[in-house]
């Protein structure tokens, strides 16, 4: 059985530390315990792991967040793999800064990229570890809010954020 874990962002450094890329900085947090490297594959960054007698793919697509559907579907493809082997890791601006929460299926939820996803897969039963990044008080402020890095004062929650996501997102693959 292969598992996969897709986390969402932007590609290129001047995003990797941005409230949008949360969900690449748990894939990276993965990467790192597992004591595992990225290498390209098509339109994605991916490591591979073996957890639990099973492959383990860490996925980090590289193209823009609200198209990343097609590369992830090219991953799962070319690993053989199919919507239900998934975990999906992203930011979500209806959370609190700092607070997880993991789910089995649901909508898109307004987020783009996981929009993308489930269009393309054709379903929305996939499962994933969601990390709060917080909501601007203004829905004006909503673009350049998630394409902000965190706050000085925020980086220790986020931290444990990425640590406990990390931990959800094992715990899915149990």
């Amino acid at each position: 059985m292969a598992h996969v874990v897709v986390g969402l962002g932007n590609p290129g450094p001047e995003y990797r530390e941005t409230r949008h890329n949360i969900g690449q900085r748990v894939v990276d947090a993965l990467a790192a315990q597992l004591k595992k490297a990225f290498h390209p594959k098509g339109a994605a960054h991916v490591a591979r792991a073996n957890w639990r007698g099973d492959s383990l793919y860490l996925v980090k697509p590289q193209t823009f967040m609200n198209v990343s559907g097609p590369a992830v579907r090219r991953v799962l493809h070319a690993l053989g793999a199919e919507a239900e082997d998934v975990v999906l890791v992203y930011d979500d601006i209806d959370m609190e800064l700092g607070k997880v929460r993991t789910r089995l299926k649901g909508s898109a939820g307004g987020h783009n990229g996981v929009k993308s996803i489930i269009e393309t897969l054709g379903t929305d039963a996939i499962r994933r570890v969601k990390i709060g990044i917080g909501r601007p008080p203004h829905k004006a402020q909503v673009p350049d809010h998630v394409l902000e890095a965190f706050e000085p004062d925020e980086e220790e929650a986020v931290a444990q954020a990425v640590a406990t996501a990390a931990e959800r997102v094992l715990d899915l693959l149990r």
